[in-house]
């Protein structure tokens, strides 16, 4: 028998899979803190709260129940391999990302979003504002399409990139 707690479990399936509380809350439909409180054993999901768990954390509810069903057992194939969650910030925070002050408090972001793509702890998504990104041949970036910015990246000629004017927000 596994005296292991349901929420250890589901803390160390979280972790193991690099999925952060809020993301999982997103996941789940539930917010960060009822994920707080069920790592801790405080509470427990059940119903259609412990199904969107046990599929957002790729194991059974068993497993989360009664640490009985081995994960061994379980095929999980995802369409892509997520490397991190990244905040969807503002343009006018954007503008200050290279500033000595932290221009945002992660932890007061609603959207995050994941990606496959191996990048900075730094990096964060925008919303494609206006047409300054569209062009009438090659790569081209219209209105609303949400980007991931990564500001540890230098410059390099032919690659887009996204600058602030002096003097604008």
């Amino acid at each position: 028998m596994n005296t292991q707690l349901m929420g250890e479990r589901i803390r160390a399936r979280r972790k193991e899979l690099k999925i952060r509380q809020a993301a999982l809350g997103k996941m789940v439909g539930v917010s960060n803190v009822a994920i707080s409180q069920w790592e801790r054993s405080e509470t427990e999901p059940n119903g259609e709260n412990l199904l969107a768990l046990a599929k957002a954390l790729q194991c059974s509810p068993d497993y989360l129940l009664k640490g009985e069903d081995s994960l061994s057992n379980i095929a999980y194939h995802s369409r892509h391999d997520p490397r991190g969650s990244y905040p969807l910030i503002s343009w006018v925070s954007a503008g200050c990302w290279m500033e000595a002050v932290e221009p945002y408090h992660k932890r007061a972001i609603d959207n995050w979003y994941d990606t496959t793509v191996d990048c900075s702890e730094d990096s964060f998504w925008l919303d494609v504002k206006g047409d300054s990104m569209t062009a009438p041949a090659g790569l081209s970036i219209p209105e609303g399409m949400i980007i991931l910015v990564d500001p540890e990246v230098e410059p390099r000629n032919g690659k887009l990139v996204v600058a602030k004017l002096e003097g604008e927000n």
